[in-house]
């Protein structure tokens, strides 16, 4: 029963301080610094002190401010006005081409930042109002936009993947490999959702008029524009792949080289450089401050036995294991509307990933099923992430309730990505496998 109680404790604590508006990192970490003074004294706090200590000394923590500072370069450069341009002069005279090509450019974005807000943001900005202006509709506009975005943090190189690597023990290298197809799984799903309607009710996304559409020569020269942007993501990811570099090291040879792109475009100026730095520590450190309140939290039920008793409860339930794992992937989408994807992912991980393993299923397998369902928490209302930063760009005549409206069926084709990948294990471990065996 003192486990039971403890574990009762922990959780309710920790539900109560953040629906009371406490950051993340601080309510975490609140809850592991009373339970300990309360159960060992004073004496005791050190143990946090020393888990602190830890995070700050992982040496494979240092590829997520590397990383953000290189996506945050890319996107600041003007890699993603590039992308559209090319976008909207190959495939803007076919019905929904703008939008299709959005979710192509959010696909390159996600591969060039690891997170999920840059590109939302970014193409908000640049591609929202040229589908208004073109009469698309803006259920499409906005939900094919914020869908997108919502790819950067599956597709490598991924943020969340790698504090999922370390809550977890599992290989970043691996966890980047098993994301590629899904991400292009869900890509692909989106796209043939935007043909299909397009198809039937063309007024959607009209084709852009005859008159504006490029020529063939003008539509060879905008490949200039993501010629180098591609070629960095493919040295970076395929370094990792090839077990060349660690992530870190790669998220260094991507750092330098998105300034070498920013510098061949003639973009490279204080002011990028100002802008890249001061957001990517902010970034950095909030995530940073989050993992160390998870450690601090995921330690200490470890040490006071709630997970041998989760996992115990588990061992004993007379439900076939892929029972467990949809109540897991349920409890996920239910958390994903209520919580940042950060905080959820501190809070289940060191408890679903020991029952995953004690049930026999791969843990890399469950770290991208883990991601597909987070994708859904940043569209999923109250809390979508990706909802709030639409608001934020859209025009005034889009309401909130519009928003809403337009993420619908988006959501539906992650959950079936989610399924399927489910169904076909290999579309995630195929790659792993081939790659690091």
């Amino acid at each position: 029963m003192h486990t039971e109680l403890i574990t009762l404790i922990l959780f309710v604590s920790l539900v109560l301080l953040l629906i009371s508006g406490l950051p993340l990192a601080f309510g975490m970490g609140g809850v592991a610094a009373l339970i300990v003074l309360v159960l060992s004294g004073p004496q005791s706090l050190s143990i946090l002190s020393s888990i602190t200590y830890g995070v700050m000394d992982n040496f494979v923590l240092t590829a997520i401010p590397l990383f953000i500072f290189m996506g945050l370069v890319l996107e600041r450069s003007g890699v993603a006005d590039d992308v559209f341009a090319m976008m909207y002069k190959w495939i803007g005279s076919i019905k929904g081409g703008l939008a299709i090509g959005t979710v192509i450019i959010c696909t390159i974005f996600a591969a060039c930042t690891g997170v999920s807000g840059a590109a939302t943001v970014t193409m908000g900005v640049i591609a929202l109002p040229a589908m208004l202006r073109y009469n698309y509709h803006k259920s499409i506009a906005v939900g094919c936009i914020s869908a997108g975005g919502a790819l950067g943090i599956l597709i490598p190189p991924s943020v969340l993947m790698i504090v999922y690597g370390i809550f977890s023990g599992e290989s970043i290298g691996q966890l980047y490999a098993g994301g590629v197809f899904p991400g292009l799984l869900l890509s692909a799903l989106f796209i043939i959702y935007i043909v299909i309607r397009c198809h039937f009710q063309p007024h959607l996304g009209p084709p852009i008029p005859p008159e504006e559409r490029a020529t063939w020569r003008e539509r060879m020269t905008s490949l200039r524009g993501v010629i180098l942007p591609m070629l960095l993501v493919v040295i970076v990811l395929g370094t990792i792949f090839k077990g060349v570099c660690t992530a870190t090291e790669a998220a260094a040879i991507g750092c330098a080289g998105s300034l070498l792109c920013a510098a061949i475009y003639r973009r490279l100026n204080w002011k990028l450089l100002t802008e890249a730095c001061y957001e990517g520590l902010r970034l950095s450190c909030m995530v940073i401050w989050i993992i160390i309140g998870g450690s601090c939290f995921a330690s200490l039920y470890t040490y006071v036995g709630a997970l041998e008793f989760i996992k115990g409860v588990v061992a004993v339930l007379p439900v076939s294991r892929y029972l467990v794992l949809a109540g897991m992937q349920f409890t996920l989408f239910i958390l994903g509307c209520l919580m940042d994807p950060g905080g959820i992912l501190m809070i289940t991980v060191p408890i679903f990933v020991p029952v995953i393993k004690m049930l026999g299923f791969d843990a890399v397998w469950f770290g991208v099923l883990f991601i597909v369902n987070m994708e859904m928490a940043y569209l999923t209302p109250p809390f979508g992430f990706n909802l709030f930063y639409m608001k934020a760009i859209v025009p005034k005549t889009i309401t909130m309730m519009d928003i809403y409206k337009s993420i619908v069926p988006f959501v539906a084709l992650q959950a079936i990505g989610l399924v399927i990948c489910i169904l076909f294990p290999k579309i995630i471990l195929w790659l792993p496998q081939t790659l690091f065996r």
